[in-house]
């Protein structure tokens, strides 16, 4: 068992980092380098550098982690001294609802560097600090452009070895129960713990893009997976646990609860029309117009007709026929990192505080693609839902009972009145911006 992580000299001789599904680009191939190495207790950890001197090759990452951890696939032991084999997640389905709900006790250990429960000094995301002795952080090396590595503590995982199986809670088939055979990785935007996603240059985020499209096509090869699901966190309040500017994508065994209403839909509307619903919706939209907050040559964001949230954005491609991100070519990808950047700095701009600075907003960006497998997703088109329970700077909306103990939403606002105050800081076609 490696106490140290193993030797990964020869990935760093062999350079850029050789994938199973995901095809770079032009610009990537020129200007981001991927360099893997596993970290020492066998997770996966990629480098992506949009540094010209690490693209080059005159300067090389650092691949070993020196952390003395155990392999995270080793027997544990019991408070007899027994052996035990290792404590991944389980899943259970609701009868009720068809849902299946991941169950990770692991996850109670995670450290929180956020709020008032805040349980570790240290920030596991940051580089290590030259001259410091090594803490328990998750990069090997003092800097990095993008890092993407497997979560440690996971809500799913996939456990070498172990095929699925279903048994039953209490040997009642009421209660079908598998291994939550998904994955969880992390993705650091940024080296800079204090710095917002808002504050990244546009060619960052066209790196933390880039980081989407690689693990998207890279995740949807694994066996198993159903559905792979980018998303940001951002904000004590929505319950982030580490201050740091990242982002997570999960890998669903199952196609989650949102996921397969909105399936549901587009097939019905497909079988019904014979039309594509997304595309169809963004079309009504940008007819409407008055939805509309931000186009440019790649991509338009509105306000969607039915939104739920205080501050709710849709973000889609113009061109049809995109399922997931890996599938945009290069200028949508540098489209879509400006957009993002917009997005983000309106987004902070949009509740006034009384001084004309607005406000670091809280928010989820979750990025909703095609599913892996399941043949509804030619049905499907790729979008950004971005979102926001703050409905005023000092007042947020309270998932209460309607909201929580029905899922019926009840918004306190109209769609047209956020467009409107999205309308107030800045123009629609940002087109030129950033060029």
């Amino acid at each position: 068992m490696s106490q140290s992580g193993p030797d990964t000299s020869e990935q760093q001789e062999q350079g850029a980092y050789q994938p199973q599904r995901y095809q770079p680009g032009a610009y990537a191939k020129e200007h981001i380098r991927i360099t893997p190495t596993i970290l020492a207790d066998g997770r996966q950890f990629f480098y992506l550098d949009d540094d010209p001197e690490y693209v080059s090759g005159a300067k090389t990452r650092q691949l070993k982690d020196p952390r003395p951890l155990a392999d995270r696939f080793s027997p544990g032991v019991d408070a007899d001294g027994n052996p035990i084999k290792v404590q991944a997640p389980q899943m259970r389905r609701d009868p009720l609802t068809g849902d299946w709900i991941p169950m990770a006790t692991a996850r109670m250990n995670r450290p929180i560097t956020a709020g008032p429960g805040a349980t570790a000094t240290g920030n596991p995301l940051a580089a290590r600090k030259p001259g410091d002795p090594y803490q328990d952080g998750e990069v090997p090396d003092t800097d990095y452009d993008v890092v993407i590595f497997e979560n440690r503590f996971p809500s799913m995982m996939q456990v070498p070895g172990v095929e699925p199986t279903t048994t039953y809670v209490d040997g009642n088939h009421l209660w079908p129960m598998r291994e939550a055979n998904g994955r969880c990785e992390v993705v650091c935007f940024d080296p800079d713990e204090n710095s917002l996603p808002a504050q990244l240059p546009v060619k960052r985020l066209r790196t933390v893009v880039e980081a989407w499209a690689f693990r998207t096509a890279e995740l949807s090869a694994l066996d198993g997976i159903e559905q792979v699901f980018p998303f940001e966190n951002h904000g004590q309040e929505i319950g982030v646990s580490l201050a740091h500017p990242h982002g997570q994508i999960y890998s669903y065994p199952f196609i989650p609860p949102r996921m397969e209403a909105e399936l549901k839909q587009s097939q019905a509307y497909a079988e019904r029309t014979g039309g594509n619903l997304l595309q169809d919706i963004l079309q009504a939209e940008l007819k409407a117009g008055e939805r509309i907050i931000m186009r440019n040559h790649s991509w338009v964001a509105y306000v969607p007709a039915a939104a739920r949230w205080p501050l709710e954005v849709h973000v889609a491609p113009v061109r049809d026929g995109i399922l997931s991100i890996d599938q945009l070519d290069d200028q949508e990808r540098w489209d879509l990192a400006q957009m993002y950047s917009t997005l983000l700095k309106r987004g902070n701009a949009f509740f006034d505080k009384g001084d004309g600075k607005g406000m670091d907003l809280p928010y989820i960006a979750a990025w909703h693609q095609a599913p892996v497998q399941d043949p509804r997703r030619a049905n499907y088109r790729l979008n950004l839902q971005f979102f926001s329970f703050r409905r005023a700077a000092n007042k947020v909306k309270y998932l209460a009972g309607s909201e929580s103990g029905m899922a019926a939403w009840i918004s306190d606002t109209t769609p047209e009145k956020i467009a409107a105050r999205f309308h107030e800081l800045g123009a629609v076609d940002i087109s030129a911006e950033g060029e």
